[in-house]
């Protein structure tokens, strides 16, 4: 099982870390799969610096697609796109 990092806004941090947000859309340009671990870096909204506040989820469901436009056509072109759910890792 695999670990990625990625950035994610302090709005949205916040909703995972409340549980709320149990699903991430990103660009399908980095590999991820059922069973890796998704480190969640917040991110300010404002300023887009790290706060130091960092989330590991495990990822259940991986939905690759291209069927959305979020993205530039060239980039959905290129990568397509993952729907990643998640449920938390009990944190010690």
């Amino acid at each position: 099982m695999a670990q990625v990092q990625k950035k994610i806004l302090s709005e949205y941090f916040k909703k995972v870390l409340s549980g709320e947000k149990k699903t991430e859309l990103r660009l399908a340009d980095f590999e991820i799969n059922k069973g890796d671990t998704l480190v969640l870096v917040e991110i300010d909204d404002n300023t887009k610096k790290e706060t130091g506040r960092k989330l590991e989820v495990k990822v259940s469901y991986v939905m690759k697609t291209k069927d959305c436009t979020y993205w530039s056509q060239e980039d959905i072109d290129k990568y397509g796109f993952q729907m990643i759910q998640f449920d938390p890792i009990d944190q010690k």
